[in-house]
């Protein structure tokens, strides 16, 4: 165990230094580092709402509504209050797990359709009431927040939130969500208190959504009520169902490959939407699992496996 912790932090380690060469000599231009950025943005919403719906088993849309309140929460304090950014950050999570328990307490008795709804409802009904308050920009949104976000910032941060997600699914708690997905009325019949553990998985998957919009708002410097609409948590969705229902690794591949096509296909914005509609299809008809199911890839395993396995040859 302790071999892996150790392969896995220079694994860590190298991908920081290797990424952050390519930034200094110039190779890495500023178009590939934007999307890089937006790449471990959706990591942290993917992997957050993959809690949510994979591993607990709820059928959330609502994600954008808590990542509008993060990104408003830190656009608001950095600009008009001046404080630093990372209490900003920290505040914004809190705020959105504060609404993710408002809205999940009453919400997650629902199942199925009828959740995805109610979900849905929420996060355009954040997003309107924003548009409609003139103190946060009304549909012009609020301009030249504070940046100060860097490679190694957001690199830390992305890290920080998957490794925590990863410790939550694999604890007692965790253990218990993916019990409550796999037969809810079983695992209330062995005494598991399902709607205290649903509302917590919803909450701590706000909280990072609303961290990932504070990064969000504290990279780009502007944002707008139209970034956190329906598409926004249709997005991220497809992220999470593309990479497997269950799988951090999958989340964290499917962010990193749809990100690259959004990218590509950034000046056609009406193809991207048809492309995410067929790549919806033909999951559902050849893969319904996801790229990954429910497994998980590790970089330490790989490595020592194929280490082994030249040692046997030798």
């Amino acid at each position: 165990m302790r071999k892996k912790w150790i392969i896995n932090i220079l694994i860590i380690i190298f991908i920081y230094t290797i990424i952050t060469l390519l930034m200094h000599f110039g190779v890495i231009d500023d178009y590939v580092k934007l999307n890089i950025f937006l790449i471990l943005i959706n990591i942290m919403l993917a992997v957050s709402l993959n809690l949510i719906n994979g591993i607990t088993g709820q059928f959330s849309l609502g994600h954008a509504g808590f990542m509008a309140i993060g990104a408003y929460t830190t656009g608001v304090l950095t600009t008009n209050f001046t404080l630093p950014f990372y209490i900003t950050m920290i505040i914004g999570g809190i705020l959105a797990m504060l609404f993710g328990f408002i809205i999940g307490l009453p919400v997650l008795r629902l199942k199925g359709d009828y959740l995805a709804i109610a979900t849905l409802g929420f996060g355009e009904i954040i997003r309107i009431i924003i548009q409609n308050i003139e103190y946060l920009g009304g549909a012009s949104g609020i301009n030249d927040i504070p940046q100060g976000l860097d490679w190694t910032s957001f690199y830390v941060i992305t890290l920080i939130t998957i490794i925590i997600i990863v410790n939550i699914i694999k604890s007692s708690y965790g253990r218990a969500l993916i019990a409550i997905r796999e037969d809810e009325v079983a695992a209330e019949a062995m005494g598991i208190n399902t709607t205290f553990y649903k509302v917590l998985a919803f909450m701590i998957g706000a909280f990072f959504a609303g961290i990932a919009g504070s990064v969000y708002s504290g990279y780009f410097g502007y944002i707008q009520p139209d970034i956190f609409n329906f598409f926004k948590s249709i997005d991220i969705l497809v992220i999470v169902v593309l990479g497997g229902l269950g799988s951090i690794s999958g989340s964290i591949i499917s962010a990193i490959v749809l990100t690259l096509i959004s990218a590509y296909l950034q000046e056609f914005p009406q193809v991207r939407m048809v492309l995410y509609s067929v790549i919806l299809i033909l999951i559902m008809l050849f893969r319904p699992q996801g790229l990954l199911g429910t497994k998980e890839i590790s970089l330490a395993n790989l490595f020592l496996r194929k280490k082994l396995g030249g040692g046997n040859n030798a």
